[in-house]
Formats: structure tokens, C-alpha cells, sequence
């Protein structure tokens, strides 16, 4: 876990050590060649792009694993970029705090969440995890390690580093805010057959974030075909009557539409998508009962399927049966996208006529007030978005090429004034991936911090031309 875990403040000793990682950091980063571009020596990706990242020797980061400290009093953290929000949230539940956007999966990092988003339940309260850093530590393209605020003479960075995928630099330390919980979280999984109904309810707890004069905390949603909606509403509470279990038998998303009322603890409420991937642990049998069974419980976990899944991508099993076959294949649909909750319905109504994967996530999120700009993903202030998160594949059909369904659901959002997060496949042309993610900021920032290029720009990195 590094250094130093939930201890407030950090002795002089720790910080010492810090200084000398940060040092030998610089100094592989200088040794590294320069006319390679720079990748990070990673064992594990949250990431879901098929193209293949730079080669060459990667920067080994992985010392940079843990909690530096946490202030109770003040409800800041000080972390180190490579920390899992599995090991953040250990260290600050000891003191009843959480960071104030908890995303989904245990291997999430800190300095991932923030250069790439992420989103989660309290989205609607808190914005993005980005939106709660006071500080960062970043190295940069150019080899410095500069600490960016919002208020000093690297506040370019510190606004410009939120969807920059790692091609400004890398987060080394972060100082984020933190908010209170109570031990147990009470669920309400109320359902609804009309969206218009359905995203008109989203958008008054998003306002009033209470609803039927009851606080909400936590709000997420489920579609699960048409005329299937279920809106969760969660609120911290001190005592449960008694409190359910998805990290073995039972699968959380199973009891949305069984259930009207849930408890879990705060721990597993946090968790709760992670030991299924949501659904996606259907894809390796392990929702089957007897399958369940054998399969280690310390294995029903996200970043297990992930190495599945990564395996499958490299040898492309299945579109080798597929080809066998004469069957056109699959196209993977594997995205996140933001659209105003105003055009919800006409979101999901498309969806469902062109794509009609099934679950559905569904989590809204608004700009905390105060927050930004963020130029590279600029949302609008006072502007409640939902979230929605779609995994699976489609089967092509005769004629289509791989990524058409993508490239449609790219027309799709941007018409309804959305954005796309850009974890997974892309297939914007240059000028118009320019247009959405700020290029011209962009470009202002990559000639102050990497006007050598060492580090991809963000189109490279992230779209696929194929």
C-alpha cells in the first residue's frame, strides 16, 4: 500500500521518501529514449480501446501505490496516483469519510478517475472526481514535476488535465476532498414504464436530491428493455433492519426489479456493481448457480473479468469461430455517454431502435456549483446529464462494417448534445474530435508541457482510424 495508511499528518521521514520516489521517477523518465513515445508500465487497464498503445520501454509508476495521509478534521486525503479506490476506500472508511465520487470498480486508480473521468451514484451532488481535487502533483511531458492548483501559475494544468488520458503527464500525488457516511445505506428500486416519466423524476431528485420528502445521497438507474425503468434511490442511515449480501450467491442487479426496499453496509453499497461488472459476469457463466459455486469468491471480481476479457482481445477467439462459420461477427459496444436529461428519452429511444444492448446503467451528474471550466470534457453548468452505460457486442449485419454501430451512436450523441467518455473505442474524424474534447486548449497545453511530443497527443491515443 506505500507509505503511509489513513496517518495524519505525514512524518518527516515519509516525506522523505516520497521525495526520493518522485526523484528516481524523474530520473527513469530522463533515461527513457527520446524518440519513443513514453507509455506507463502498467499490469492492469480499466481501458477498452482495441488499438494497440505506443511500444517501446514503459515509466514504471507502480511505486506510487497509496495513501499519503488523511485528515479527518479538515476531510482531505493525500494519495498517491496509482491508488485503487479499493485501497483509498479501506483508509478512509476507518475515519467514516469517502472520497465524494466513489466510482464503480475496485481497480479504478485516483489519477485514472481523474484523467479519464469517472462517475458514480453521488455524481448528482458532487460532479465528477476531478471536481473534488484541491491539488495536483503531476510529471509532465517535458520531465518537470509541477503541482497544479486552481489557483496558481499552473492552473491551466490543474483545469486542462480531466480527460487528458495521461498525454499531458501523470498524476504522482493528489490532495482530495472527502465527505462523511453513515455504516448502512438504505435502497429504494422504484420502477417506471414510461421514460418521459422515468427521466422527468431523475431531473427532480437531481434539483430538490430528495424525493417524496425523503434525502436522497445516491442516485442510479437500471433499464432493463422498454417500459422497464427502475430509478434507485439510496440515503445513508445509521441502523438497518438487516442487510444484504451481492458478494456471493446473490447478484445486486437481479434484485432491482424484485425488491422495492434494500439494505447493504456503506462498504458494499459502494461495491455493489464490482463483483458482477454489473452484468457482464453473464458473459463467463458465472451467474450460473452452479458455476457460482465453484468459482472462488475472492475471484467474483471486476478486474478478474477484465483479464478475461483482455485475453480474448489479443487472440480474437471469437472472431476466429465467427469467420469459421461465415458469420459476420460482432461488433463490441462498450461505451459511456453524457446526454442532457431533456434528451434522455430521445437518447434511449434510438438506442434501442439501432443498437438494443440490454441492461442498461443509467446515473445523472451535474457540474458541482462553482466547478470549472474543464475545457477538454465541457459540460454545461446547471445542466443535470445522464450517464449511460452500455457493455456488450451486437451481431453485425450483412454489409456493416466493424464500428458502425459505434460511429451511429457517435451522430447520435453528439446531435443531442452529448458527450462521450473516451475509455473506449472512438471513431471521430480529427476536426470533429477537436471540436468536442477542446482542441484548441488542448494545444496550448500540450506546447507548455510537452512540446517535445514524448507523450501521444490525444487523438493518437484515443481514436481508432481503422
Amino acid at each position: 500500500m506505500g507509505t503511509a495508511t489513513a496517518q495524519q499528518p505525514r512524518t518527516s521521514a515519509e516525506t522523505e521518501v516520497y521525495a526520493r520516489r518522485r526523484e528516481r521517477l524523474r530520473e527513469q523518465y530522463a533515461a527513457l529514449p527520446a524518440d519513443t513515445p513514453v507509455r506507463l508500465a502498467k499490469r492492469s487497464s480499466n481501458l477498452f480501446r482495441s488499438r494497440a498503445e505506443a511500444s517501446g520501454p514503459g515509466l514504471d509508476v507502480a511505486a506510487f501505490d497509496g495513501v499519503l495521509s488523511v485528515d479527518p478534521q479538515a476531510r482531505v486525503a493525500e494519495v498517491q496516483g496509482m491508488t485503487t479506490y479499493e485501497h483509498l476506500v479501506d483508509a478512509t472508511l476507518r475515519h467514516g469519510l469517502i472520497p465524494l465520487v466513489v466510482p464503480q470498480l475496485r481497480t479504478i486508480t485516483l489519477g485514472g478517475a481523474v484523467t479519464g473521468l469517472g462517475i458514480e451514484a453521488s455524481s448528482f451532488r458532487n460532479g465528477l472526481p476531478h471536481e473534488s481535487v484541491l491539488e495536483l502533483e503531476v510529471m509532465t511531458g517535458d520531465g518537470r514535476i509541477v503541482v497544479a492548483r486552481p489557483d496558481n501559475d499552473h492552473a491551466d494544468l490543474f483545469r486542462g488535465f480531466p480527460n487528458s488520458y495521461g498525454t499531458l503527464g501523470y498524476a504522482l500525488r493528489l490532495r482530495i476532498e472527502l465527505e462523511p457516511v453513515r455504516p448502512y445505506v438504505r435502497l429504494r428500486h422504484i420502477p417506471f414504464e414510461d421514460p418521459d416519466a422515468y427521466f422527468a423524476a431523475v431531473a427532480e431528485v437531481a434539483e430538490s436530491q430528495s424525493w417524496e420528502g425523503e434525502p436522497v445521497d445516491f442516485m442510479d438507474g437500471t433499464v432493463f428493455a422498454r417500459g422497464a425503468h427502475f430509478l434507485t434511490l439510496a440515503t445513508m442511515v445509521d441502523t438497518a433492519p438487516a442487510t444484504s449480501d451481492y458478494t456471493g450467491q446473490e447478484i445486486y442487479y437481479r434484485s432491482i426489479p424484485r425488491l422495492r426496499e434494500d439494505h447493504l453496509t456503506i462498504h458494499d453499497y459502494l461495491w455493489r456493481w464490482d463483483t458482477d461488472w454489473f452484468w457482464c459476469s453473464k458473459s463467463f457463466g458465472v451467474q450460473r448457480p452452479r458455476i457460482r459455486r465453484l468459482w472462488p469468491k475472492r475471484h467474483l471480481r471486476s478486474d478478474v473479468y477484465w483479464k478475461i476479457i483482455a485475453f480474448e482481445r489479443r487472440h480474437r477467439i471469437t472472431a476466429r469461430i465467427a469467420a469459421l462459420r461465415g458469420h459476420p461477427g460482432h461488433e463490441d459496444v462498450i461505451q459511456d455517454v453524457e446526454v442532457p436529461v431533456d434528451r434522455a428519452a430521445e437518447f434511449l429511444d434510438g438506442f434501442q431502435r439501432d443498437v438494443g444492448i440490454a441492461p442498461l446503467w443509467m446515473c445523472p451528474l451535474r457540474l458541482r456549483e462553482g466547478s470549472g471550466p474543464w475545457p477538454l470534457y465541457p459540460l454545461e453548468p446547471d445542466t443535470t446529464y445522464v450517464n449511460f452505460g452500455f457493455w456488450g457486442r451486437v451481431e453485425r449485419r450483412p454489409g456493416e462494417r466493424d464500428g458502425d454501430r459505434n460511429r451511429l451512436l457517435e451522430r447520435l450523441v453528439s446531435g443531442l448534445d452529448g458527450h462521450k467518455s473516451l475509455y473506449s473505442t472512438a471513431f471521430y474524424e480529427r476536426d470533429e474530435f477537436w471540436e468536442l474534447y477542446g482542441g484548441e486548449h488542448y494545444e496550448e497545453l500540450k506546447q507548455a508541457y510537452d512540446p517535445d511530443r514524448r507523450l501521444l497527443d490525444l487523438y493518437e491515443k484515443c481514436v481508432n482510424r481503422r
